[in-house]
């Protein structure tokens, strides 16, 4: 049997792009939509570049009990697209790769479904489209193990459940697996270590890691693809980037 990748992260709306480090690595991406909503992650929130800083932009979310899923979750029917979008318009218009980037923002943020994790899922598939990323995207919720398991159990469970032979993760995640553990069930445990590359972003101080949006009002696709499928490497032991 060949190698089998597997990823396993919450869906994020625009995320960093070693969000997309961790697409490319991987055979197939398991997208948690079964997973309790926090407010602290960055499910539905991210930062762009505004007059040489980095700001919040985020989707709007209807309110809901805490313990909801994030596939319970609903954008909110007060969301005002139009000034997200003028907002970004705002920020980015002068921008290199404005025209390119921005309807590819447009169509995600005019995605008619107000479920959460289908809205964000859409998003996802529509960045992998124009980037190049050919990774399968599975629900968690149709993974058949059980769901009740937590953290590395669960993480192991899926694993197994999908016949894969190393598990990708990000580098946030290095203290929480136990490479033995792993091993005794015959999985290679890998972490992602992304390359921090600089551009330019007008003539302000480079500000790093943020949302994929800035990267591709600044870059063209063929640059972005180029980062994406080279700017990382699959490591045992990660080294914390700045």
């Amino acid at each position: 049997m060949g190698e089998k990748r597997i990823a396993i992260m919450q869906p994020y709306f625009f995320p960093y792009v070693g969000y997309f480090h961790l697409l490319h690595a991987a055979d197939a991406l398991v997208l948690y939509d079964n997973l309790q909503y926090t407010k602290k992650g960055w499910i539905n929130r991210n930062r762009m570049l505004l007059d040489g800083s980095d700001v919040m932009f985020s989707i709007p979310l209807r309110k809901a009990s805490d313990y909801s899923t994030i596939e319970q979750r609903e954008v909110s029917p007060d969301f005002d697209r139009r000034k997200l979008l003028n907002r970004v318009r705002a920020a980015y218009q002068k921008a290199p790769n404005f025209t390119a980037a921005m309807g590819l923002f447009m169509t995600a943020i005019e995605y008619p479904d107000s479920n959460l994790f289908r809205f964000i899922k859409h998003s996802i598939q529509l960045l992998c489209e124009h980037i190049g990323i050919q990774t399968s995207i599975i629900d968690s919720s149709s993974v058949p193990i059980d769901h009740s398991a937590r953290g590395q159990d669960k993480v192991l469970a899926i694993c197994h459940a999908l016949g894969a032979t190393t598990y990708v993760n990000a580098i946030g995640g290095a203290a929480l697996y136990d490479h033995a553990e792993f091993n005794s069930q015959g999985l290679d445990l890998r972490f992602i270590q992304s390359e921090n590359r600089s551009y330019q972003q007008f003539n302000h101080p480079f500000v790093a890691w943020l949302s994929i949006l800035d990267v591709l009002m600044f870059n063209t696709t063929e640059t972005v693809r180029e980062w994406v499928e080279n700017g990382y490497t699959l490591v045992a032991n990660p080294v914390p980037v700045s």
